[in-house]
């Protein structure tokens, strides 16, 4: 956990005070200290599983949210989320003392509790309504995550199939959801937290092949950040930020895995971030870094100019150094790092200056809640949604340049249902990139798409379900060749009842 969100081993209110002082007022501290008194009473006979006193818990989420210098209403709504739910205080009394916007988070956290169903049915229940009450105010998922963080920190006190449970759910669908938020330090926290918990050897193993790789790469690292900020300040680049950084255990391991476990290609072990004043100093220092190093081919990404679909922007390039070893370079402005820290959290965010940056648009939240009824069902339904909201996108684009979010390894059908449902149906071809390629080829960001369409032809093949990724493409075929098929059964009962007749 990053040292500015380590909860402190006895965590008081004087601790979460000092960090918010560091970013707001007088006024405000006066909020937190309120919020504070009214959930201690509150939950004042209640303890932990672990025998803590419970006050604890909302006061470590709200020392997570004040780490990230979030807006203090949504500190204070952190402080209050567990005393509607747990307690005999009621909203209406939270919003009598701290006014609608707080005791409107509090509510949207409750209603994610007070459930009558037991088992999957009511697990399905809770996801649906989480979906709904994200899409009306994403503040209560940034709430949402802080409970998590702080819940999986304590996970030893609980039985192990519960830690396992909750574990699996924190990797499943929270960490993807912050993920899609453009939230980067949640999902690491909550991907990192939950590792041991799920993969437990795996877990062991990765970390004995990561702190090698750091302790014999340390050194250079440090040769490497001193010739960089020596060259910069020569070419009078204004640096804000260079420093190294481990990548995340658990993003690690995926990438293991794909690699079939030869760490030797995995060339961003350790990240080089470099922090810069505006977006012509973030290109003139990729040209630096040439300059000093010999890139490594097909390694150079401009997420500056075609940002990834949670909002991601920054230039990544690998290069060579010291005999071959590699290292990963991460450049991008000020605002690109907020973004890429806190996503949609940024437009609560104060920045030295006391901004707040632009909202993200979470318009898939608001199509997700839309149809949460229609494909939240059972079991295999959640295993689908986990890929069409939650598993890592891709950006591939219309010949136009329009781009197109889909998940990642969606085909090329995909992306002919998700432009339009005759598009899908007449599609017999595809070109990527200008050439030609089966229907069944997994798309790759970047990949201009266009799609071949067949006039005469009215019906989607059979054969498109066993290769398509996203629940859109399949309903569509399925409901296509059921029309298809009722449509020529009565063509053929028609004629035969007018013969009797």
């Amino acid at each position: 956990m990053p040292d500015r969100l380590k909860i402190p081993d006895n965590l008081s209110i004087n601790d979460l005070v000092e960090k918010v002082k560091k970013y707001s007022t007088h006024k405000d501290l006066d909020l937190i200290w309120l919020a504070y008194e009214t959930a201690k009473a509150a939950h004042a006979e209640q303890k932990r599983v672990s025998g803590a006193p419970y006050i604890i818990h909302p006061l470590a989420a709200a020392y997570i949210l004040a780490g990230m210098r979030l807006d203090v209403q949504l500190v204070a709504a952190a402080l209050l989320h567990d005393v509607p739910e747990d307690t005999n205080v009621t909203i209406e009394e939270i919003e009598k003392d701290f006014g609608k916007d707080i005791a409107g988070m509090v509510s949207g956290i409750t209603k994610l509790g007070k459930l009558k169903y037991r088992g999957m049915e009511r697990y399905m229940e809770n996801l649906r309504k989480m979906f709904v009450a994200m899409a009306e105010d994403v503040r209560v998922m940034i709430i949402k995550f802080a409970d998590r963080v702080h819940n999986l920190t304590t996970l030893s006190a609980l039985p192990e199939d519960k830690r396992y449970r909750i574990a699996l759910e924190s990797l499943e669908i929270y960490a993807p959801i912050a993920n899609r938020l453009g939230m980067g330090e949640f999902r690491g926290l909550l991907e990192d937290l939950s590792f041991p918990y799920v993969f437990p050897k795996e877990y062991q193993k990765v970390k004995e092949i990561q702190d090698r790789m750091f302790t014999e790469g340390e050194t250079l690292i440090e040769k490497i950040l001193t010739m960089l900020r020596k060259e910069l300040k020569e070419s009078q680049v204004k640096l804000i930020d260079l420093h190294g950084r481990r990548k995340q255990l658990y993003s690690f391991y995926q990438k293991l895995l794909r690699k079939g476990w030869d760490s030797d290609k995995v060339y961003d072990v350790i990240a080089l971030r470099v922090i810069l004043k505006d977006v012509s100093d973030c290109y003139a220092t990729l040209g630096i870094i040439h300059k000093l190093w010999r890139p490594l081919k097909g390694r150079i990404k401009d997420y500056i100019a075609q940002p990834k679909p949670n909002g991601y922007q920054s230039l990544h390039t690998t290069v060579f150094y010291d005999e071959g070893k590699i290292v990963e370079f991460q450049i991008r402005t000020q605002e690109m790092h907020n973004d890429a820290e806190f996503g949609v959290a940024a437009h609560w965010h104060y920045d030295e200056f006391g901004i707040k940056q632009p909202a993200k648009n979470i318009r898939w939240a608001e199509d997700l809640a839309a149809i949460q009824k229609e494909v939240l069902n059972n079991v295999g339904d959640l295993e689908q949604l986990k890929i069409d909201f939650f598993k890592n996108r891709i950006f591939v684009f219309t010949p136009k340049g329009d781009v197109i979010d889909l998940p990642e390894d969606a085909t090329p059908v995909d992306f002919a249902y998700h432009i339009h449902t005759e598009i899908g149906n007449r599609c017999s071809g595809v070109k990527i990139n200008d050439s030609l390629a089966s229907l069944s080829t997994p798309l790759k960001s970047g990949d201009v798409i266009e799609i071949i369409i067949d006039k005469n032809r009215k019906t989607p093949s059979q054969d498109w379900i066993k290769f398509v990724k996203t629940h859109l493409a399949r309903n569509h075929i399925k409901n296509a060749l059921k029309t298809a098929e009722h449509d020529s059964w009565l063509k053929f009962v028609l004629p035969k009842r007018k013969q009797r007749i």
